[in-house]
């Protein structure tokens, strides 16, 4: 009979291996890095929402099913909304827009929490964009619009954290199948085999 205290041993573990680890986020400088500066131009003659959902489709190149083409387009109309309410240049809105759009690239990348990472990303793409220290950074932001951006992307994007991974990364679930060794069971069975093949 086997003993209680005996380890149990995993007979198979079913990982997928396009499961991705959450990676280490180093912030760089996004000027212009996915709005150019016509896109921009072309933007702010955009006054209504499905106008600029339509245009912000076309410049990221959004081709993913509802409901997520919608959540994403929201996401960026908010983020243009929130540009203009704070009266940023052009750059300042591109460069937004961007930041945007690698957090939430950071939180989707894999299944796994990575919260932390996720907003430490922020504070360094925030960060990155306002400090002049080229080539590592720029003066793009004050620290007042710098502190709002930040405040922004906390009550709008991680705040919610939780319902974007939910939506935008794959459902992980872990299968295990225990097997012990040296039970009743398994002596009966080798019993069995031996009976069989006699």
């Amino acid at each position: 009979m086997a003993d209680s205290t005996e380890p149990l041993s995993v007979s198979s573990v079913d990982v997928d291996s396009n499961l991705m680890v959450p990676q280490v986020l180093k912030a760089k400088i996004m000027l212009w890095t996915d709005v150019s500066y016509k896109d921009m131009e072309e933007l702010e003659k955009l006054q209504s929402t499905p106008d600029l959902e339509s245009a912000l489709c076309r410049l990221f190149e959004i081709n993913i099913p509802e409901p997520k083409r919608e959540i994403l387009l929201e996401l960026y109309v908010q983020t243009v909304q929130f540009c203009r309410q704070h009266g940023f240049k052009k750059e300042q809105t591109s460069a937004m827009l961007s930041i945007v759009k690698h957090i939430h690239k950071a939180n989707t990348e894999t299944p796994l929490n990575n919260i932390e990472q996720c907003f430490e990303y922020s504070k360094e793409l925030i960060l990155c964009h306002s400090i002049r220290r080229p080539p590592f950074s720029i003066n793009l932001f004050s620290l007042k619009e710098a502190t709002s951006i930040l405040e922004y992307i906390h009550s709008n994007y991680i705040r919610h954290y939780k319902l974007y991974k939910h939506i935008f990364t794959p459902e992980v679930s872990l299968d295990l199948h225990p097997s012990y060794s040296g039970g009743p069971k398994e002596e009966e069975e080798e019993a069995a085999m031996d009976n069989i093949c006699c």
